[in-house]
């Protein structure tokens, strides 16, 4: 009998809700100052998103998925995120505070689903970090081959490898280590603890540069684009997810993270003047923006270079030196590496604030909670998580962090779109300065929108043929993707059980359960 009452109180306190008043009160006490107006949300969103969707996994998703129709699959996943911006935009007008879809989940889902989306989420972050510093990592090395500067290949190289046959995934070891990428995650991680005001400043220069040189390359390289390397447009299906249609959606869920950098708008919300405002406005506008470039960019990348050739870390370098001016080349990759550069920054500045609002909650350990005497920003996380990307971007290849990158976005996604609904459906006083369009039907007691409904549809779509990419890895023995998220999945039920749910702050009264 003991045992079955414990049971019951453990899903009990799996299910309990955060008050949203507790939440905003939360975010009052963090101690974080408010000084981010819409145009610095604006750039910290352009920083997030500009840079790894054209500069990293765009060769990646052509070379093996889409062909040219890598643009069609830059679309359907801005279509996708659109959608639950709007549903973000909502929230975040609504509910003012860090944390996210983290926090949307805690005060309608509970606890429990919280939780576990949270820890989607951190991973989520750190396997982003990688994903981008393995793009650096290519860039670099580039840049330094032009000035006659020869970097080791097993000093730039993940020790797994992974490469496409008969439209699925291979994986091998290669016996390098991508040390380059390691450290290129550590300075993220010490230039965002250097405080919000410094690095906010940094990220203003890097992503003024990095859009000017984008655009300088889509007119340069417009000119000399040969139309013939975009016949066919959608290559036809080679087996599995080889091209077609089955390729682009591929393509599409692989190009899902790039587009990341707004819900990092989100967990600025206790940084904002006027987040009722100013939130929604960084999250649409830099989403916008940042689609039509990825578009531009795209069309002229796969018109310079033949898609199959685009397999490779630094596509955009590859496509400059067709062009044949030295010195552009040096310049645009100079431009890639400062577009990724500030991405890992957004990125850094993103895991630090959702585990602040993790801890606040006793879910994590109290030290993410910390914040500097001085620096104001917390460090702590910046410590830890950095170290482990650090760790993932030396060892992992591009394409098995993009996988699971785009799984827990997805997870995250989808949840946000079901908090629209259920705030409507029971707080219909709650208004912030947003409001989702094409409204919605009612069903019962329950608000069903349209654009939310939309966005879910969108997310599970993007997550269908990763899984399915994921399953047929396993058939042929190549667990190594489905482990990481297994152990990891795991990992994060074990530890709540065992500590977070035994130390999480109860709301309403309730005292801390030891």
């Amino acid at each position: 009998m003991a045992s079955t009452t414990q049971h019951v109180g453990r899903w009990q306190l799996a299910l309990r809700r955060k008050p949203l008043e507790a939440a905003i009160a939360d975010a009052d006490r963090a101690g974080l100052q408010r000084r981010l107006g819409a145009g610095s949300l604006m750039v910290l969103g352009i920083a997030n998103i500009l840079g790894a969707g054209i500069y990293v996994v765009t060769g990646t998703a052509a070379a093996s998925f889409a062909g040219p129709a890598v643009i069609v699959a830059f679309v359907l996943a801005a279509m996708a995120c659109a959608f639950t911006g709007l549903c973000y935009a909502e929230l975040s007008s609504s509910i003012p505070v860090p944390g996210s879809a983290y926090t949307y989940c805690y005060v309608t889902l509970g606890e429990g689903a919280a939780w576990a989306l949270a820890w989607m989420v951190i991973l989520e972050y750190l396997l982003a970090a990688a994903a981008v510093a393995a793009g650096f990592s290519g860039y670099l090395v580039s840049l330094l081959g032009d000035l006659q500067v020869s970097v080791p290949a097993m000093w730039a190289t993940s020790t797994v490898t992974a490469t496409q046959q008969g439209g699925h995934t291979l994986l091998a070891f290669s016996g390098g280590i991508n040390l380059l990428a390691a450290l290129a995650v550590a300075a993220a991680a010490v230039i965002q603890i250097a405080g919000v005001g410094r690095s906010a400043f940094a990220n203003l220069v890097l992503v003024l540069i990095k859009v000017a040189v984008l655009i300088a390359f889509v007119v340069v390289g417009s000119r000399f684009i040969d139309t013939q390397n975009w016949q066919p447009f959608i290559p036809p299906n080679e087996g599995g997810f080889a091209f077609g249609w089955p390729g682009i959606m591929r393509a599409a869920a692989l190009l899902f993270f790039a587009y990341l950098g707004f819900e990092t708008v989100s967990m600025a919300a206790a940084e904002a003047r006027q987040p009722r405002r100013d939130v929604p406005l960084g999250i649409l506008g830099s989403l916008v923006v940042c689609t039509l470039l990825y578009i531009a960019a795209g069309a002229v990348l796969t018109g310079l270079v033949p898609f199959r050739e685009l397999g490779v870390p630094d596509p955009v370098a590859l496509a400059v030196d067709r062009i044949g001016w030295p010195g552009f080349a040096i310049i645009i990759k100079i431009g890639a590496l400062t577009g990724l550069g500030s991405v890992l920054l957004a990125n850094a500045y993103g895991i630090s604030r959702i585990s602040l609002s993790i801890a606040q909650d006793g879910l994590l350990p109290s030290l993410f909670t910390r914040v500097h005497p001085r620096l104001r920003t917390p460090w702590w996380a910046n410590v830890v998580f950095g170290t482990v990307s650090a760790a993932l971007a030396a060892l992992l290849p591009i394409g098995i962090l993009g996988d699971l990158i785009c799984l827990g976005i997805a997870s995250a996604f989808i949840v946000v779109c079901l908090a629209v609904m259920w705030l409507r459906s029971t707080r219909p006083e709650l208004k912030g300065g947003f409001r989702v369009p094409l409204g919605g039907v009612w069903i019962g007691r329950a608000w069903i929108g349209v654009v939310p409904v939309l966005g879910i549809v969108m997310c599970l779509t993007m997550m269908a043929p990763v899984l399915g990419d994921m399953l047929a890895q396993v058939r042929r023995g190549d667990v190594l993707p489905a482990s990481i998220l297994a152990v990891y999945v795991v990992v994060g039920f074990v530890l709540y059980l065992a500590y977070g749910q035994r130390r999480a702050r109860r709301l309403a009264g309730v005292a801390h359960e030891q």
